[in-house]
């Protein structure tokens, strides 16, 4: 209750039409409260006069729907209506007073690279897919399909597809037909690749959702993908065999790749060839906006993730590489700490921020789904991949299902790593090679 001073009595009364004003004005303050998106981060909050960009990026980019190609986009017309709207009012550089989507990003040149209209229209129907997905993770009604398995000639039992995999695959699978850019896709859910459209000018390599298995513990999940070109000289070969060998590119081929992290935030985070770039997901308007511009891994840091209950499985090699940063005496006197998600892509995106390196020395992840994009990622950062032996994306693929030990993260722990010689691991892969 708020109460009024009487000057002349000295005495305080209730005033009911004060309280109703200030009921009314608290009231206003909850709801633009609620209504109001922080960015916190270099990138400031939008400004007014950055609402007709919205509108006219959102009116051009409405949803897809079934059957929307690049005649609904209207292949080279779409990206010069929007262009020269974020040129002028979007921040990409940092310096100005507005913020930039994930589209603007790409359509404006991703950070200094020659990206194509074609690329752009296929990130665009991607994101789209990353976001069905997320709210798919998030729903309590479809908890239950965690625990369940479908049966699976491509792992373990332990690694079987859930129906939350084999639901998140179709969505990614339904947005790439809709853009009209993709020709084949390869995804880790699947046997073999799927033929998509004939003069589709790119190639995707997805895990739908890595980690599903956890996703009744609510513990983070990822999609990580990457893109390739077609190969054209080899549309003369049959089906089958132009798709699976479009699919099997070396990993120094890509011209993008990333990770959608579904956790506290939606983050998606990108290379599109010209250094590695993180989008978070606004809920209050459904759009990716650039928070971390050019993330740059530290040349060393102070973390290790993997295992550890697998200590004894370990060569020699990696067991005491890892005993000696836990007690600082490796290159950096510093002692090491363990931080351990058993997520990938949780994992990866912890150490791309604050450095470190992180590890499955097991012949385990699959080199077309995983290893390639992560490592493409993450050399773009500044940072190193490898299998402990070379360079991930050096390697050629000769199977879609290829499996190899994965070593991520700072330049100076990675080769550091790779010194002490024998680190992959061979003893008790935990499922039959």
């Amino acid at each position: 209750m708020l109460w009024l001073w009487n000057t002349s009595s000295r005495e305080a009364y209730p005033d009911e039409r004060l309280e109703r004003s200030a009921n009314a004005l608290n009231s206003e303050k909850i709801m633009q409260s609620l209504t109001t998106t922080l960015y916190p981060t270099s990138v400031s909050p939008p400004s007014l006069d950055l609402y007709p960009l919205r509108q006219t990026v959102s009116s051009v980019l409405s949803p897809p729907t079934a059957g929307y190609n690049r005649r609904g986009m209207a292949s080279r017309g779409e990206s010069a209506s929007f262009k020269p709207l974020a040129a002028r009012q979007t921040s990409i550089s940092g310096d100005g007073d507005g913020y930039c989507t994930l589209v603007d990003f790409a359509g404006y040149g991703g950070g200094g690279a020659n990206v194509g209209d074609d690329l752009v229209v296929l990130l665009y129907h991607l994101q789209h897919a990353c976001k069905r997905i997320a709210s798919l993770v998030a729903s309590p009604f479809n908890s239950s399909l965690g625990k369940l398995s479908v049966n699976s000639s491509t792992g373990s039992d332990r690694d079987a597809p859930k129906p939350l995999d084999i639901v998140s695959n179709d969505i990614i699978l339904s947005s790439l037909r809709n853009s009209g850019k993709v020709a084949v896709m390869a995804s880790e859910e699947d046997d073999t690749p799927t033929w998509i459209k004939d003069d589709g000018p790119y190639v995707v390599v997805v895990d739908p959702l890595d980690g599903s298995r956890n996703i009744d513990a609510s513990i983070p999940t990822g999609t990580i993908f990457g893109i390739y070109n077609r190969l054209v000289e080899l549309d003369h070969l049959p089906v089958e065999e132009k798709a699976e060998l479009n699919s099997l590119q070396r990993g120094n081929r890509l011209v993008a790749s990333g990770y959608v992290l579904y956790s506290s935030a939606t983050i998606l985070c990108v290379t599109l060839g010209s250094g590695t770039h993180a989008f978070t997901l606004d809920h209050s308007t459904g759009e990716f906006v650039l928070t971390h511009q050019n993330i740059k891994i530290p040349p060393r840091g102070q973390i290790y993730s993997v295992n550890d209950a697998r200590y004894f499985d370990w060569p020699e090699g990696l067991r005491k590489y890892i005993d000696t940063v836990r007690q600082g005496k490796g290159q950096n006197p510093k002692k090491y700490s363990a931080r351990y998600i058993c997520s990938l892509v949780a994992d990866l995106h912890r150490t791309l921020l604050y450095g470190g390196v992180a590890m499955n020395p097991r012949d385990h992840l699959r080199l077309v789904y995983e290893g390639n994009p992560l490592a493409y990622l993450v050399e773009q950062s500044g940072g190193k991949a490898s299998d402990g032996k070379r360079e991930i994306l050096s390697i050629q693929p000769v199977k879609l299902h290829q499996r190899l030990p994965l070593f991520l993260g700072s330049v100076e722990d990675v080769t550091e790593l790779e010194s002490y010689g024998d680190v992959q691991q061979t003893v008790n892969p935990g499922y039959e090679v």
